[in-house]
């Protein structure tokens, strides 16, 4: 049994992360779930406690159970850090070394593979800004997957809709 920890970022494709927990959870991985303040207004913990089986962890101020920081803790146990879906802004911190939540904190204190799975609008994710980010973090090493063209939450149609569930569950599986 592989520890993945699954990064939940702000985003209307949120609710997808729960059926990725869900199945990596049915599959026999131990899954835990780290979400930014943001996400929490998309999927609810409850939902990710209960197909995860994991305590959700948000807030620095969650971290008091236990001597070493949940965020930190995490990182040493993760066999791989999956971001379900990843935000521009998330990704902005990431190639910046920006830790200001305890997703971008776990990140920069894990070692084991990444896996990036971004969604945002096709406006956002064709930015300048947003591709010298994301070409920061893919030659540090991580592993930008998607996003893929088609039907936008915005009512748009264009590049930026988070790849499907079985590619992102197959993705993290290939990397465990």
């Amino acid at each position: 049994m592989a520890t993945v920890v699954l990064g939940i970022c702000g985003s209307i494709a949120a609710y997808k992360a729960a059926d990725v927990a869900s199945r990596l959870t049915k599959a026999g991985h131990d899954v835990h779930c780290v979400c930014t303040p943001t996400a929490l207004r998309f999927v609810t913990p409850l939902t990710l406690v209960t197909l995860s089986h994991h305590p959700v962890i948000s807030s620095f101020d969650e971290e008091t159970v236990d001597w070493i920081p949940a965020h930190i803790a995490l990182a040493q146990k993760a066999d791989v850090l999956a971001i379900v879906p990843a935000s521009a802004h998330t990704i902005a911190c990431f190639a910046q070394g920006l830790a200001p939540n305890v997703l971008t904190s776990l990140y920069l204190a894990n070692r084991a593979p990444v896996l990036i799975f971004p969604a945002m609008n096709s406006l956002m994710w064709d930015h300048p800004a947003t591709q010298k980010n994301v070409q920061t973090v893919i030659t540090r090493g991580n592993y930008v997957i998607g996003p893929e063209e088609g039907d936008l939450a915005c009512g748009t149609h264009g590049k930026g809709r988070l790849v499907d569930v079985d590619t992102i569950v197959s993705h993290i599986q290939r990397v465990l």
